[in-house]
């Protein structure tokens, strides 16, 4: 059995934490400033250059020294800014100790007992200072200077008397220079950090307390009690037992991090817990896929006896394939196909099963023996899943969504199972556009797609999908 002390990943003893590695191919530093993307805010450090703000997007800047790490609840500041319309906050945080209550016995030279004394009041390990501005002006003129008290002072005069809110709260703050200190803002983090997959792609919610990169692997049966990390390239066999705070950082893979999306974050978590998915808004899609579909079935119906009489030709009835597929909370549908390959293409499966190309539960080969001559071509141009906007319009699909599956397959994975079935499945989606068929990302890829979009579903994301899938139908590029 593999228990959390002899993980290589997983270092200084007691948390798990090894504060130099990277982790979802961000360093420490990144692991900071990305928690506070997932608020709408962002990190901007001093002497980092004026051309690292982003703006529009951010809802706040948080102004830090170089190797400064401040973790606290912006609600207070939110309150602050809502009630008294500052350009900044000044923000001195205060870190309680770990003990509030102190008893202390006093003697005197001959040990007599003299009295006990006791501190009920918290003590404070440490304060620091930092800045919070909605103005991008003051961001930047943080970022091309050096830091420090001088820095500070300068763009409080820049504020003027009444543009400068003080306000004291209690969090965290560290020094990422010092081990102790950025193994302990780990600990912290892994504690507060309730969904860092909504700002980093690839993770997912593997358990109750446990994310894992979508390039990792973890056997059915390794125990992992949150609340763990798991990064990319980490391979978990069956007998491993993780016991959090732990965090195993990423191994020979290191994914390159993708920019913030801050149009993405609509909403800053700190205003609002959840990103509501209106009544109007499902209305609306629903009533696009529906036009939609009508539109394509009316422009392709022409092809349909063409198509038809050439599967016929070749190898007879039946002309339409229908697979049963999971939608929305897990009801089984049938999902229309034209046929594409020989009738007894399920009975050969097993037969073939060495020669399959793909991981996980997908099934894949190249040059497919079961495939007709006239399916290659209805497969190069995606003629065959035509008939898939009928089911759309019978309400199991949508034309934008992840991937439909067979309940088998979504088994393989039931935090990803109910993150995808919480959506219809779609004619297309981000899989189908983006996917590599590189050897052995086949199902980390299935994984990664369905889960950003099921994260990130928008209108202008479906618009988006539609255009690319069209474009590479057509070849353009």
């Amino acid at each position: 059995m593999t228990a959390l002390g002899s993980i290589g990943a997983v270092d200084d003893a007691g948390t798990g934490v090894a504060p130099r590695a990277a982790l979802w191919g961000l360093g420490p530093a990144g692991l900071h400033d990305r928690f506070w993307v997932s608020r709408r805010v962002q990190v901007v450090r001093a002497g980092a250059g004026a051309e690292t703000v982003d703006a529009p997007g951010p809802a706040l800047y948080l102004l830090l020294d170089p190797h400064q790490w401040a973790l606290f609840d912006l609600t207070p500041v939110a309150r602050r800014m809502a009630w008294l319309k500052p350009r900044a906050v000044r923000l001195r945080i205060l870190e309680p100790a770990g003990d509030a209550y102190r008893e202390r016995v006093e003697a005197d030279a001959d040990g007599r007992l003299i009295r006990i004394s006791r501190d009920y009041a918290a003590r404070t390990r440490a304060t620091t200072q930092v800045i919070l501005t909605a103005d991008a002006r003051l961001a930047r003129q943080w970022a091309e200077n050096p830091g420090g008290r001088a820095c500070r002072r300068a763009l409080y005069r820049a504020c003027g008397r009444e543009g400068v809110a003080p306000l004291t709260v209690t969090g965290l703050c560290a020094d990422a220079r010092r081990p102790d200190d950025l193994s302990r803002a780990t600990v912290r983090l892994l504690d507060l950090w309730r969904r860092p997959e909504d700002v980093i792609d690839d993770v997912y919610l593997y358990d109750t307390g446990v994310r894992v990169h979508a390039g990792a692997s973890v056997a059915p049966g390794a125990r992992l009690i949150g609340p763990v990390w798991v990064g990319a390239g980490v391979r978990l066999g069956a007998d491993a037992v993780v016991v959090g705070p732990a965090v195993l950082h990423d191994r020979a893979h290191r994914p390159a991090p993708e920019p913030p999306a801050w149009e993405d974050l609509a909403t800053a978590t700190w205003r609002l817990t959840a990103r509501p998915i209106t009544a109007k808004r499902l209305f609306g899609k629903r009533a696009f896929d529906v036009v939609f579909s009508l539109a394509v079935l009316a422009v392709t119906l022409p092809a349909y006896p063409v198509i038809m009489l050439a599967i016929m030709i070749e190898d007879g009835w039946p002309v339409f394939f229908a697979h049963r597929r999971q939608t929305l909370r897990g009801r089984a549908f049938p999902c229309l196909k034209f046929r594409t390959m020989r009738r007894d293409a399920e009975a050969m499966k097993a037969q073939l099963a060495r020669l399959n190309q793909a991981d996980g539960p997908q099934f894949f080969i190249e040059d497919d023996p079961r495939m007709l001559r006239v399916g290659r071509f209805l497969r190069a141009t995606q003629l065959d899943e035509i008939p898939q906007f009928i089911n759309v319009l019978l309400g199991h699909m949508s034309v934008v969504g992840p991937r439909p599956s067979p309940d088998q397959e979504n088994q393989f994975c039931p935090a990803w199972r109910e993150a995808r079935l919480s959506v219809r499945p779609g004619v297309t989606g981000l899989w189908q556009i983006r996917r590599t068929r590189e050897p052995q990302t086949d199902f980390q890829e299935w994984i990664r797609y369905d889960l950003q979009y099921v994260q990130h579903r928008s209108w202008r994301l479906d618009l988006l999908i539609i255009l690319k899938t069209v474009t590479k139908i057509f070849g353009a590029r």
